[in-house]
């Protein structure tokens, strides 16, 4: 009996040596693969950080260079607007200058007109004076004319010289009261007098009447303005 339990006791103490060892080997293997699994995770927690952070940076550049490809797509808009812009104004000032242009030459060539009207009325109505003048001293200077024909062409020189006289000086005051281009004709008692105005204000027609009525002693029903 003493030798079964001794043999039973140290079967006992194997056992518990093996569940002993066991116990630890279970225990050594837990904890490395707890280490692993951490190690793992702690890895993989890296790769994710620096995978977030160059996404992040990546987005960055992006944000960057879309933002630069933006400022340049504005920059040539605004360029290509105010280059546009530019034109445009350009066109538009030409334009104006050209229909400036044009208009003054519209003018120029109608107040050229009007001033050639008016220098070549007067000098056809010179040019009949003189000729009058011219036939009359004819009279004058030939022996064939009787004595009152001398005396007819004689007064007749007389009041054509009057009426040039008179005519001048009319033209000039008419010239002072604003109207640079006026021309006078007379014939007999009528006389007839052309303004370069687009219109006349009756005061002004009374200005004229008054001049021709005084200078050239004529009756005012017998003066006749009009304009040109």
């Amino acid at each position: 009996m003493k030798i079964f339990k001794k043999n039973q006791i140290i079967i006992y103490v194997i056992v518990l040596l093996l569940m002993t060892a066991g116990y630890l080997n279970y225990t050594t293997n837990t904890k490395t693969q707890a280490l692993e699994t951490s190690l793992q995770m702690s890895s993989n927690d890296d790769s994710q950080t620096s995978n977030i952070g160059d996404a992040t940076l990546v987005s960055s550049n992006d944000v960057e260079t879309n933002t630069a490809d933006k400022n340049v797509v504005e920059t040539n808009e605004v360029n290509s607007n105010t280059t546009a812009n530019a034109n445009i104004d350009t066109n538009t000032t030409s334009n104006s200058a050209d229909t400036n242009t044009v208009d003054e030459n519209v003018v120029s060539t109608s107040s050229s007109n009007t001033d050639e009207y008016f220098t070549k009325s007067k000098l056809e109505r010179d040019t009949m004076y003189s000729q009058m003048i011219e036939n009359y001293e004819k009279i004058l200077n030939s022996s064939n004319s009787a004595e009152t024909q001398k005396q007819t062409a004689t007064e007749e020189i007389k009041k054509i010289n009057d009426t040039q006289n008179s005519i001048m000086i009319c033209e000039n005051l008419i010239e002072t009261k604003g109207f640079k281009n006026n021309v006078i004709f007379v014939n007999g008692d009528s006389i007839s007098v052309i303004i370069g105005a687009d219109d006349l204000k009756p005061e002004e027609i009374a200005q004229i009447q008054n001049i021709i009525s005084r200078e050239m002693n004529a009756k005012v029903e017998n003066i006749h303005i009009s304009n040109k």
